[in-house]
């Protein structure tokens, strides 16, 4: 239950926007690690760090660096913003106080979802970081012009700042924005909770439709119930709640060495199976679905994706590798854009 920490001396900084990543030395062993700057400020060589190196000395997949837990350098005395009540990581030593996207929609009501209330406005829940490309450029292809957006949930990553997949989506237009809820932290916005984040995308910031994940990396286990990909099911029901429209985009393998997220993953399966009321998935070929879950198949532009140049891995896997993955995930993105459609043909 303790904290791994360790304590070096910065001899590389190769900055990066809101990651830096840098090199430090911890009694004479070299270790990569990142910082994230808008947490525990810059950092420059020769500064006196301590890291958290608990994922790397473990051999987790998510554990390339270590983290930065405290720059006693330069990151000390940094001043606290004032006014603000809310923090995030509350309750650790990296609780930061953050102005929630929420306190600027106070005067909604929680039926206020999307402009149309209860007509729905269309929510892709993706079960992996990976899709979320695939699903913001397959339905921009679609529906150019669309105002799409990214809201970031547990199960993966925290840090908003860490995704270069968001960083390289927002500057090509792919995504309108960037919220972080619950815990997850970073983002364009800050959001307490995944409603409060639903409702401020499509009544605040004019959002035409949603993507809905993890960040980068996913908790795992060998177990039904105890992994990220149960962040799909509380968003699909923070939806339902709100009277939007979630769309699954089921997370699909054809290449994964594990039986049981072949095909039709395991995490997937089970979130369907623990919905409380039916949903749309997505599909790249008809396929029986657990429950009541209408399927949508659509056809997708895998070779086009594939010449955008956008990140096309999963779990170290290209197209050539798990080519089922990027059809599904592309499938979302065109089922997406239909329900843009119609929602926009019924506001004319």
């Amino acid at each position: 239950m303790t904290l791994s920490l360790r304590r070096g001396t910065v001899v590389a900084v190769d900055s990066d926007g809101p990651v830096a990543r840098i090199r430090v030395d911890c009694d004479d062993e070299e270790r990569a690690a990142i910082a994230y700057v808008d947490l525990v400020g810059a950092v420059e060589v020769g500064d006196d760090v301590v890291v958290n190196t608990a994922a790397v000395d473990l051999g987790l997949a998510s554990g390339g660096s270590d983290i930065v837990h405290v720059n006693l350098t330069r990151g000390l005395d940094q001043p606290t913003p004032e006014g603000e009540h809310v923090m995030k990581l509350n309750y650790t030593s990296l609780q930061h106080a953050v102005d929630p996207v929420e306190t600027h929609s106070i005067h909604l009501d929680a039926n206020s979802c999307p402009p149309g209330g209860s007509s729905g406005g269309p929510i892709a829940i993706i079960a992996l970081h990976g899709q979320l490309p695939c699903v913001a450029w397959q339905a921009h292809e679609r529906q150019p012009g669309a105002r799409i957006g990214y809201i970031q949930t547990w199960g993966g990553a925290l840090s908003g700042s860490l995704s270069r997949v968001v960083q390289t989506l927002r500057g090509e237009g792919l995504l309108a924005g960037h919220i972080t809820a619950g815990q997850a932290f970073g983002g364009d916005h800050e959001a307490i909770s995944i409603e409060g984040a639903i409702q401020a995308a499509f009544a605040q910031l004019g959002w035409d439709a949603a993507i809905v994940g993890p960040g980068p990396g996913i908790l795992g286990s060998d177990s039904a119930l105890g992994h990220g990909g149960m962040a799909a099911l509380e968003s699909a029901h923070a939806a339902l709640a709100l009277g939007c429209k979630p769309l699954i985009v089921p997370r699909m393998s054809s290449g994964d060495p594990r039986a049981r997220h072949q095909g039709l993953s395991h995490h997937t399966k089970t979130v369907l199976e623990l919905l409380l009321k039916p949903v749309h998935v997505a599909l790249p070929e008809p396929q029986t679905l657990p429950g009541d879950h209408q399927g949508v198949s659509a056809a997708v532009d895998l070779d086009g994706y594939r010449a955008t140049g956008l990140p096309a891995t999963t779990m170290g896997r290209g197209i050539d590798q798990d080519g089922l993955f990027f059809r599904a995930a592309l499938a979302g993105g065109a089922v997406l854009a239909e329900e843009i459609g119609v929602v926009r043909a019924s506001r004319k």
